[in-house]
């Protein structure tokens, strides 16, 4: 279980602090599948930033399973089993998609292995195992190859930072197919998303709305998306 306790980060601004997360408190189950919404410039990008340990808190804590994980880094937190996809997937000049999913496992994956995680993200394997991650990928390709090695790794935690940003309806489509079959599957696991599409709202267990760095409201989509999806509060996206 994820556990964030009075959390807040802030920075300084020609000379003027301003706070970008307050006091936030918030817990993701094991095995469930949270969103986590808001209006742009609530601290959303930020709040999952800070749990992969990309940034520090300046107060709060930050537990995994009980464990105070606050002021571990970013590779210490990957190692405790925590996964970040980043808004725009990271380009590996030189290094084959079979070779990032290997250092994903952690293990000498076998092709067929390799190939059974690009097919989950509904991938051809035989068109992608050996090309290079480089600017020939499009922004859905890199997408789906980035949660592929997320599946490699088995992780406790997997934090999506807005993984609809920059792809077309096509991959965005099959992206919802993707989040559905992992929601149906994970046990032990936990899944958080930060967005604001309505089709990913829709599917989580539970939606966090974030307003100015703090936890406004939560609940179910049954409970949430009424008041997200009402005209002009900057918050729920429509993408058909």
């Amino acid at each position: 279980m994820l556990e964030i306790k009075n959390l807040s980060f802030s920075v300084e601004e020609d000379g003027v602090r301003k706070d970008i997360i307050k006091d936030l408190s918030a817990k993701v189950e094991d095995g469930k599948f949270v969103v986590i919404t808001g209006p742009n410039g609530s601290g959303k990008s930020t709040l999952a930033r800070l749990i992969m340990g990309i940034e520090r808190p300046t107060g709060g804590q930050i537990l995994l399973d009980g464990e105070d994980i606050s002021g571990l880094d970013i590779t210490e937190r990957a190692k405790k089993g925590i996964s970040f996809a980043f808004q725009q997937p990271v380009r590996f000049k030189g290094i084959r998609v079979k070779d990032l999913l290997r250092l994903a496992s952690g293990r000498h994956l076998s092709v067929s292995e390799a190939c059974d995680y690009l097919s989950e993200v509904g991938l051809c394997a035989r068109d992608y195992i050996d090309r290079e991650i480089n600017s020939s990928l499009s922004g859905g390709e890199l997408k789906r190859i980035e949660i592929a090695t997320l599946l490699a790794r088995h992780t406790r935690l997997s934090v999506f930072d807005e993984p609809e940003a920059g792809i077309d309806l096509w991959s965005f489509q099959n992206l919802i197919r993707i989040f559905e079959k992992m929601r149906s599957e994970i046990s032990d696991s936990s899944i958080v998303i930060i967005s604001h599409q309505e089709r990913i709202l829709n599917i989580a267990d539970e939606i966090l709305l974030l307003r100015a760095g703090a936890i406004q409201e939560s609940g179910t989509p049954e409970e949430m998306m009424p008041k997200l999806v009402t005209a002009g509060n900057g918050v729920c996206q429509r993408l058909q």
